[in-house]
């Protein structure tokens, strides 16, 4: 079916403010409002989603979607919950693709990091450059940059390229050299955070007061609560300025944190002349 130039002209209808267009999903065309997102088109003609729809904010990488729009030879990708639908938008997603994904013990690893990224991921060191990743990434990641740093060993700087990443996959799909580029970067990531990174001092001191009961009169206070006081407990939450410095910050109600104080700074004795 013919969808572009005058026959698209004759299929958008404008009902309201909201136009219709058409758009292909599984082969088939619907018209489905021009303002929505893939996802919400797609459950718009009916479907229903079981896989491939997680927490619809572009952050869980679930919804990766291959698409081309009619006229245009160039394969797209996007995040369905992210991407709003055009006119004659073909669309496939892939709730699902097989990577690889291997069994590893950090804990039994850290001699040889490069030497071990060679033994669980080989595929890395026969990337051909073509930069097909970078391109196919929603979140606009240099991918192929930090292939490049897990090659030279430079797993740091590779850990930090690949930090936004949202696991959805899509740079192993087009991949021509058959590398699993996200696992592969998780998992240098957990290896610089257990090998390379120094430990935070705050994270283990929160560890051992966790461990030592000190927050448990807490939990045992909020698991006695009904639903509603649930609600109305976190409705009520103060929240945090978003360009506030760290540690600078400190909320009104302080019934549920542990606040330590400052020692206070011992003032020099004047020396008697």
């Amino acid at each position: 079916m013919e969808t572009t130039g005058a026959r698209v002209s004759e299929i958008i209808q404008s009902i309201g403010s909201v136009v219709k267009i058409p758009i292909y999903i599984m082969g088939t065309v619907y018209e489905v409002p021009g303002n929505l997102t893939i996802m919400k088109a797609v459950e718009e003609v009916g479907y229903q989603y079981i896989r491939g729809c997680g927490c619809r904010g572009g952050i869980c990488g679930a919804c990766g979607t291959f698409y081309r729009v009619e006229g245009d030879y160039h394969l797209k990708t996007g995040l369905a919950c992210q991407t709003l639908v055009e006119p004659g938008m073909m669309i496939m997603q892939i709730p699902f693709f097989p990577v690889n994904r291997p069994d590893y013990d950090l804990e039994n690893t850290g001699k040889d990091l490069h030497e071990d990224l060679r033994e669980h991921f080989p595929e890395v060191f026969k990337c051909v450059g073509c930069s097909t990743c970078t391109r196919t990434c929603p979140m606009d990641i240099d991918v192929m940059d930090y292939i490049a740093l897990m090659k030279r060993g430079e797993f740091e700087k590779a850990a930090e390229e690949s930090f936004n990443c949202i696991m959805c996959g899509l740079c192993a799909v087009r991949c021509p050299a058959q590398i699993s580029q996200h696992t592969a970067a998780m998992y240098v990531r957990r290896v610089v955070g257990r090998y390379i990174s120094p430990r935070a001092k705050h994270l283990e001191k929160r560890v051992t007061e966790v461990r030592t009961g000190q927050y448990s009169p807490f939990l045992a206070e909020l698991k006695g609560m009904e639903a509603e006081s649930w609600r109305q407990l976190y409705s009520e939450m103060e929240r945090e300025p978003d360009l506030s410095k760290p540690a600078e910050w400190m909320p009104q109600e302080t019934k549920y944190l542990i606040v330590e104080e400052k020692p206070k700074k011992k003032k020099k004795r004047k020396k008697k002349s």
